[in-house]
């Protein structure tokens, strides 16, 4: 049965259809397969089971929090005070895209969205002051992956659901590693601009800049303490804050800034609508698929074939982030996680990762991904906007996935980095 989902899976993606679909289909063979026409019955209650999941209702609330603050103009105050912060700086408008991404992450929780929103912005801007355009969109496409990592992230949403883990425990298990990726990137864009001798700023903001930009960004900066806070202190669900989100953005829009109107929900309905259904779809199929696996005990023997190559967790573990780090060249990130985590969750608990460990390796393993090609979905988003071609800005990336790449391993072998956080919050029981 592995070879045969595997041979479909590979001749479905070869002739171009899409994921979802894929998906399904390989799901639907492979249950003709287990035993003919009279389990087909079961295709639309698992597709149906797959995605009825209240946790999973987060995801659309978080979209559309993130499209309203677009609209009303919170990038441009995060980016505005994140080049108050550190414009001074030799290559100040990459480390300023850098921050922009740190902060934004706490809006969002979607690479995609933040390399569009900031990308649409700040990659003109640099390539006006003497950045290479490359570069600028090779910047925008990598730190773009701290979104889904700060939480909250709809990444960490879905693990959280289908792996039965704690969501507020995810959340916090990023943060730590989302900031030291921003620090990564600053230290290799630091490099790089005075290599090239990008740009430095006039001066450093003086205080008095610094609280004004402050005051432009501070409602922006209070969602995810409003988020976090909420979930920590028990006040409600992940998806309760979710709601709560579109609920501040909504005051933010109408009352506050008074630049949103009724006119204007609509379309922020209709492409949260689009975007959410795609993920959807891909849950969805995606059950078929990994109904298939669990009653083939797929998981099982998969583990007890790794377990046979070695009995040295650190080996088996680097094997997993290689099989993450390919997979995720591939595929989309949703499909990914939901068929690779049933697999390999139980196969790191049994190595003896604490299941919150695990699964930040896991969504910043494949976020990595996002940004690489052939089907990286921040730099087909980076080249939409730059006009270059995707080898262009693949070779001006590449220094920056290798810094990410550090980081994946620091957090995955030294474990109380990921886990100092959620330890002092009572967060990691199993």
């Amino acid at each position: 049965m592995t070879g045969f989902l595997s041979a479909s899976f590979a001749i479905l993606i070869a002739v171009g259809m899409p994921i979802g679909f894929v998906l399904g289909v390989a799901g639907l063979l492979g249950m003709v397969k287990m035993g003919g026409g009279a389990v087909l019955n079961l295709v639309p209650q698992r597709y149906f089971a797959g995605v009825d999941m209240f946790t999973l209702m987060a995801m659309p609330f978080f979209i559309l929090a993130g499209e309203i603050m677009n609209k009303t103009g919170i990038t441009q105050r995060l980016v505005k005070f994140s080049n108050i912060l550190v414009g001074h700086l030799q290559g100040g408008l990459a480390h300023a895209n850098i921050v922009a991404s740190i902060f934004f992450a706490g809006i969002t929780g979607a690479a995609v969205s933040d390399t569009a929103a900031i990308g649409s912005m700040l990659i003109p801007a640099m390539v006006d002051e003497g950045y290479d355009k490359d570069f600028s969109a090779a910047i925008t496409a990598a730190s773009s992956i701290i979104g889904p990592t700060i939480p909250p992230s709809n990444i960490m949403v879905i693990y959280g659901a289908f792996m039965q883990v704690s969501i507020a425990g995810l959340f916090m298990t990023g943060l730590v590693p989302g900031l030291l990726l921003g620090v990564a990137l600053m230290i290799m864009t630091a490099r790089i601009s005075k290599k090239r001798g990008y740009p430095v700023g006039e001066r450093r903001a003086t205080v008095k800049e610094m609280l004004v930009g402050l005051k432009d960004a501070i409602v922006a900066l209070l969602m995810p303490l409003i988020i976090l806070g909420g979930i920590l202190s028990g006040m409600f669900t992940p998806t309760e804050a979710a709601a709560v989100a579109v609920a501040y953005a909504m005051v933010l829009g109408f009352f506050v800034y008074r630049n949103l109107t009724l006119r204007d929900m609509v379309p922020l309905f209709l492409k949260m609508a689009r975007t959410t259904g795609v993920v959807f779809l891909v849950i969805a199929a995606a059950s078929i698929l990994g109904w298939v696996l669990t009653i083939e005990q797929i998981p099982e023997k998969v583990a007890t074939f790794m377990l046979s190559i070695s009995d040295n967790r650190y080996v088996i573990m680097g094997l997993i982030l290689i099989m993450l780090l390919v997979v995720g060249m591939f595929m989309d990130i949703a499909a990914a996680l939901i068929i690779l985590g049933p697999i390999l969750h139980p196969l790191a608990v049994q190595l003896g990762y604490h299941p919150l460990h695990f699964g930040i390796i896991m969504v910043l393993a494949l976020n990595i991904a996002l940004m690489t090609p052939p089907v990286g979905a921040c730099l087909f988003v980076a080249c939409g906007i730059s006009k270059l071609t995707l080898e262009q800005i693949s070779r001006e990336i590449l220094p920056f996935i290798l810094v990410e790449l550090a980081v994946l391993l620091l957090i995955t072998f030294v474990p109380a980095i990921p886990l100092a956080l959620p330890g002092a919050m009572g967060l990691l029981a199993r």
